[in-house]
């Protein structure tokens, strides 16, 4: 066999583990949290950040079955995990909400359902919660209108869980 050929059984054999890993996961957290008290939506974050972190394993191993060297995967990820340090501390970036979002997930009683305030004194926000995502909270006002706010507010102002969906 040509060395083409193994690189491309290698790739299918990654893509292949990666999908069996994705279903494996959904599938595990779903049957084992169901008996614990997290809700749906922390069930889904746990899911989408377990295969956020296959996915860029099974690109690193793409990476490195078509030549790259590692030395070229180290800077990547280097890059990668610098970036992310910077999200930390800049609050007008993009990764600042993806962190935001980690931080709103473990740590924020915030929750799909929960009907909060925002105490801004220039622009208070009230409303349910009806998605959390890497970026945003999607809040639904009593009118109707969908507001979405950048994960980062979450932190940076006080919010009142006025009504708790249990």
């Amino acid at each position: 066999m040509e060395l083409f050929q193994i690189q491309i059984i290698e790739t299918a054999a990654v893509i292949a583990a990666y999908v069996v890993t994705h279903y494996l996961t959904r599938t595990f957290v779903n049957n084992s949290l169901k008996h614990t008290q997290l809700q749906r939506s922390r069930r889904k974050m746990i899911i989408k950040a377990v295969n956020l972190m296959a996915f860029l394993a099974a690109g690193i191993i793409i990476a490195a079955i078509w030549g790259l060297k590692q030395s070229e995967i180290a800077v990547f990820v280097g890059t990668i995990l610098t970036a992310l340090g910077i999200a930390f501390f800049a609050q007008w970036s993009l990764l600042s909400n993806v962190t935001s979002s980690l931080l709103l997930f473990f740590n924020h009683p915030l929750k799909i359902g929960d009907t909060i305030k925002i105490l801004d004194k220039d622009y208070p926000f009230e409303g349910e919660v009806s998605d959390l995502t890497y970026f945003f909270v999607h809040l639904k006002t009593s009118s109707g209108e969908i507001i979405t706010i950048p994960n980062s507010i979450f932190l940076q102002k006080s919010v009142s869980v006025m009504e708790k969906n249990l």
